[in-house]
């Protein structure tokens, strides 16, 4: 359900006074701090119990098999959680900003469902097998997607309600689709039923370099747009009034959406609930100022991404539990919680 801008948006764009901004500062260092503990972590800790001193030995002074667990599966992982992670967040709160809906997530557009879409027309239609090959039909799926729910939504006459009303109708079409496949084709079942989880397994080098600049782009893309966004949370009059312009900020902001959402889905599959909790969150304790709220979405969002990837290394030993998988668990009552709290609220 779409829901208005809060009141407190209104003041989103107004200077902030300096102990608080002060206070907001301090925060973001030690979110950023944090998230270098878990970094550590990630790298530290797996399915394949080392100690400190071989994963020491795996990252600075060995070329065997404690570098080939530490450097070849964990650190490439790790990075590709960090930089997934910040892209889910940022997307996410970028989305909500964008449909005026605090419980929006990536998935509210249909981006999600055209990037699975294509893997498994990819898989079904094109023999397409290697992780490499996903990355780019998942990509070209994601931007398919956004680019037609921009047109569906009105073009450049688009509004929040349009918007989201163009994915939850293209999202359907496609997991239909989706479902249809796959029961159709046992092959390409077996293959994406790993690749639909949702997972940071299968993490190589080449997969880093081939979304990295795409992910750069949204990055900076989506910071770039905070102030603009403030102004369209006040409403679209006030927006106008302020001297913004309205449809440019919701292309630009579809854009960076589509393209930090489906480089992150082409590279783990789709990772639900990332995007949802993590910029809900952040507005608990930054306002809804876009200025801090982005920058915390960025920094935290790994933060979870990476923590539940090392949840589900370590809680089936010598297995592992997919981090799709745990963080859906961990989302699914965090979700409801956040749906109880708004409803509270507004009694």
């Amino acid at each position: 359900m779409l829901v208005d801008s809060p009141p407190e948006a209104r003041a989103a764009a107004a200077a902030t006074p300096p102990s608080r901004r002060g206070t907001r500062t301090a925060g973001l260092v030690l979110s950023a701090a944090v998230l270098v503990l878990v970094v550590l972590v990630s790298i530290a800790v797996g399915a394949k119990e080392l100690s400190l001193a071989q994963v020491w030995h795996g990252l600075f002074q060995d070329s065997g098999t404690y570098a080939d667990v530490v450097v070849g599966e964990r650190l490439s992982r790790t990075v590709l959680g960090l930089l997934a992670g910040a892209a889910l967040g940022l997307s996410g709160a970028v989305l909500q900003a964008l449909t005026r809906n605090p419980l929006a997530d990536p998935g509210v557009l249909g981006i999600n469902a055209g990037a699975s879409a294509a893997v498994v027309t990819a898989i079904t239609y094109f023999g397409v097998t290697s992780l490499s090959g996903y990355v780019w039909f998942a990509f070209l799926g994601a931007a398919a997607v956004g680019a037609l729910v921009w047109f569906l939504g009105g073009s450049r006459g688009a509004t929040p309600v349009r918007l989201a009303l163009a994915g939850a109708a293209i999202g359907a079409a496609l997991y239909g689709y989706l479902q249809a496949v796959m029961i159709m084709d046992d092959a390409a079942l077996g293959r994406m039923r790993f690749w639909t989880v949702g997972s940071l397994a299968s993490a190589t080098n080449a997969t880093i370099v081939q979304v990295l600049p795409f992910l750069l782009a949204g990055t900076l893309l989506a910071l770039l747009l905070a102030r603009p966004l403030n102004a369209l949370a006040m409403g679209d009059d006030t927006a106008r009034a302020l001297g913004a312009d309205l449809n440019r900020t919701r292309a630009l902001a579809m854009l960076a959406a589509t393209v930090l959402c489906g480089a992150a889905t082409a590279a783990c599959g789709p990772i639900v609930f990332v995007g949802l909790m993590v910029p809900h969150v952040v507005r608990s304790f930054t306002g809804p100022d876009l200025r801090w709220v982005l920058p915390y979405a960025t920094v935290l969002s790994p933060v979870l991404l990476l923590g539940a990837d090392v949840i589900g290394r370590i809680v089936a030993r010598p297995a592992e539990v997919q981090v799709g998988v745990v963080t859906a668990i961990i989302g699914g009552p965090v979700f409801i919680l956040l749906v109880r709290r708004r409803r509270t609220a507004q009694l």
